[in-house]
């Protein structure tokens, strides 16, 4: 029998694997499964593992890596906040702060070693609840989408899968970010106007009300969905690469230590990529929230081309970090708690029967 309408067109899809040749080959009377019973198809390698804590895809799964998404957004961008403000800096009033070093020499003799800091709380509060719905939904979504296509599609069209479950995930993770990333960007970037969350937030309210802690979703969404697209698209791919073709050995014969540096790595390059992708956005976000009264078009206008890219070098050197460390804390907690971990994505037999790759 050969391969349905779909197949046919994932040989176009330029996300999946090398074309294959197709071979008219004989249906078989009977396939075993190659998932187990009940069990979400992703998760057919983790729940063979005996020393799991949960199944894959059951509430508690999902509520853990929530919790995981909590600790890697939450944590990783409160630890920047002073290359964060520099970088903020630098995208609003280039004329004062002309590079990165220099950003944190005029910002130390203005403000001295705690003016580095400001901002914190809400870019502590804003990611830990971004992280809780970016990671729990993605993982969600991966699943519903993944039962969507099948086994067979879900292998072929992997990629369209990371990016399509990221970018639903993300969506719901902008809306709980934006009000502390409006309040975090307004105390970095505006001098004098306020110290701390408790005094910023009632003090936007009053003046725009509950718009001004929403007014910059929709650049919010045009920053971090290309941002979470490329971040687990690319780090789910380039994890199949590192094993395929870097790691000497096949991930199960690998320690958990030596699987959560491949997960590091893997971070660190999709973050290369997340930032390069996403700057543009970034900038006219931190431009928006500083400026009461603009919108994003207006704001695009006013800075051209070439300012939108300001500040890119001192980005790369902190989302690639930022990418790599939040990867390997959420790695992390999943090893912690014994969570089902699937390996790279195998083609399945039946696949392989249609394709003529099998004996």
């Amino acid at each position: 029998m050969y391969p349905n309408t779909l197949t046919h067109l994932a040989r176009a899809n330029p996300f999946t694997s090398p074309l294959f040749t197709l071979h008219k080959v004989e249906e078989p009377t009977q396939v075993a499964p190659s998932h187990v019973e009940g069990k979400p198809r992703l998760a057919a390698a983790a729940v063979a593992d005996s020393e799991v804590s949960c199944d894959f895809g059951s509430m508690k799964y999902y509520a853990l890596c929530g919790f995981g998404g909590i600790l890697s957004c939450g944590l990783t961008h409160t630890a920047i906040v002073p290359l964060d403000l520099v970088k903020c800096r630098l995208q609003v009033d280039p004329a004062k702060y002309k590079s990165i070093f220099n950003g944190f020499s005029v910002t130390l003799k203005e403000d001295g070693t705690r003016g580095l800091a400001k901002g914190w709380a809400p870019t502590f509060i804003g990611y830990s609840m971004q992280g809780l719905c970016k990671f729990g939904f993605y993982e969600v979504f991966k699943t519903v989408y993944s039962d969507m296509l099948g086994e067979e599609n879900t292998y072929l069209w992997r990629t369209s899968l990371y990016l399509a479950a990221s970018a639903s995930a993300e969506f719901f993770a902008d809306i709980a970010l934006a009000p502390m990333e409006a309040c975090k960007v307004r105390i970095q970037t505006q001098p004098g106007y306020a110290n701390t969350l408790r005094e910023c937030a009632p003090k936007m309210h009053a003046e725009e009300g509950l718009w001004a802690f929403y007014k910059g979703v929709v650049p919010l969404w045009m920053r971090q969905i290309p941002y979470t697209m490329m971040k687990f698209a690319c780090f789910e791919r380039t994890v199949e690469m590192l094993y395929k073709y870097v790691v000497p050995k096949p991930r199960s014969e690998c320690s958990k230590s030596e699987q959560l540096v491949v997960t590091f790595v893997a971070g660190y390059i999709a973050g290369v990529f997340c930032a390069i992708v996403s700057h543009p956005a970034d900038t006219v976000v931190s431009v928006l929230n500083k400026e009461s009264g603009s919108t994003a078009i207006q704001v695009l206008k006013k800075l051209g081309p070439k300012g939108v890219w300001k500040g890119l070098v001192a980005r790369i050197i902190m989302i690639g970090t930022l990418t790599a460390l939040q990867w390997f804390i959420y790695d992390s907690v999943k090893v912690y708690f014994r969570l089902p971990r699937p390996p790279p994505p195998e083609m399945p037999e039946s696949l392989k029967k249609k394709l003529g790759l099998a004996e």
